[in-house]
């Protein structure tokens, strides 16, 4: 088994990586992407169909916490996304020390040019929708690095898609939209409990900034699929990220006019989580 085969096993069964597997993988950005590919080819290989990317650790106010200190990026496939208007049921089964994000995602409606400029990426966006990305890492305690982030998928583990809304009901340009998202605040909700609060700024001074950085970024690196009109991309939550375990109810609210998605969880985790 080499090492892509080896993250696929663990992303099945939800296992934690042995030291020596961590050990193997690469310690450099560029090649842990290089093995992200051939992780994803081989995912396309056995019938899974990529839906979109997550973008990660966009918010810097975590930076210091996880020891990550810039964004990085993985693929969302048919097999992790829900879209669930307002609200959706996730299985926690499978997935290794879950936790939830509140995040605004893009739907893509055409392929950015080389090199985008903001409006020119605003240009290329349908609608955006509040979510929950449920991330993971097959690190224990959530201790890694960078590259060990690539290699862990993102750490993308499911995401759920609430109402969407078109983008030109929201702003008529780039400028407009910006200034909005980044303006805009949400509130994480456990059990009808208050957990965290976020701003949009905290995501690299907000979502449509994190999708231009993830653009570049994707732009940039030899033998990565291109975005696609259709795609989704998740920008990064507003909050930490928090554990989650079965049976509780998490909902987020996000000012006017995004609202917020709500999800419960209904099947135990393979691996512990501290409740809210």
């Amino acid at each position: 088994m080499d090492n892509a085969d080896a993250l696929l096993h663990h992303t099945d069964t939800g296992q934690s990586w042995p030291d020596a597997l961590r050990a193997a993988l690469p310690g450099e950005l560029d090649a842990a992407y290089a093995l992200a590919i051939v992780v994803r080819a081989r995912r396309m290989a056995r019938g899974e169909r990529p839906v979109g990317y997550k973008v990660g650790f966009t918010n810097r106010t975590l930076w210091q916490r996880y020891q990550v200190f810039a964004p990085m990026w993985g693929c969302v496939w048919n097999t992790t996304l829900q879209r669930g208007e307002g609200s959706g049921r996730i299985a926690l089964a499978g997935l290794c020390q879950p936790r939830i994000e509140p995040e605004i995602v893009f739907g893509i409606a055409a392929t950015p040019p080389p090199a985008p400029t903001l409006q020119q990426l605003f240009e290329c966006v349908d609608w955006l929708a509040p979510g929950f990305e449920i991330v993971q890492s097959h690190c224990p305690d959530w201790k890694f690095n960078a590259a060990e982030t690539v290699a862990d998928g993102g750490l993308h583990g499911r995401l759920l898609i609430g109402r969407p809304l078109p983008v030109a009901s929201l702003a008529s340009d780039a400028a407009a939209l910006d200034a909005r998202l980044a303006a805009m605040r949400v509130e994480l909700h456990c059990d009808n409990r208050l957990v965290d609060s976020g701003q949009g700024a905290n995501v690299l001074d907000g979502p449509l900034h994190a999708l231009l950085h993830f653009v570049l970024e994707q732009q940039r690196y030899p033998g990565a699929p291109a975005l696609r009109a259709g795609d989704v991309v998740t920008t990064g939550t507003w909050t930490d990220a928090w554990p989650v375990i079965a049976g509780q109810r998490w909902r987020s609210t996000f000012d006017a006019p995004v609202g917020g998605v709500e999800v419960l969880f209904d099947i135990a985790s393979t691996s512990p989580a501290a409740a809210c």
